[in-house]
């Protein structure tokens, strides 16, 4: 075994490759609320902002956190637990609101 030891974040651990290692960075992505240049952290920030938006919870589907427009077709389903809130969701929700919302790198 050879490698490199690295300290990050309190956790030591065993690196092989430092080299690809440092390379392959992964950057979380993040849901930002442009008008207040907050970051989305929960669904109870998010509804109220998509609330403001003229967004409504729609309460059909047990398994899904969903939002309709009623001015609208759009329709926006989320996982019920917010740690399985992925970029395409994200995504699914700038598509839907340009204006108000943004995906960055964290």
């Amino acid at each position: 075994m050879s490698g490199v030891w690295v300290f990050r974040n309190g956790v030591v651990r065993l690196v092989e490759n430092p080299a690809n290692e440092q390379s392959s960075t992964v950057r979380r992505k993040v849901l930002l609320h442009t008008p207040t240049n907050e970051v989305i952290n929960s669904y109870a920030s998010l509804e109220s902002k998509l609330a403001r938006l003229g967004w409504e919870r729609y309460y059909d589907d047990l398994d899904l956190l969903q939002f309709h427009k009623p001015s609208s077709i759009d329709l926006i389903s989320l996982p019920k637990d917010f740690s399985q809130f992925k970029s395409m969701h994200m995504y699914d929700i700038v598509l839907k609101n340009r204006e108000s919302f943004r995906v960055i790198d964290m």
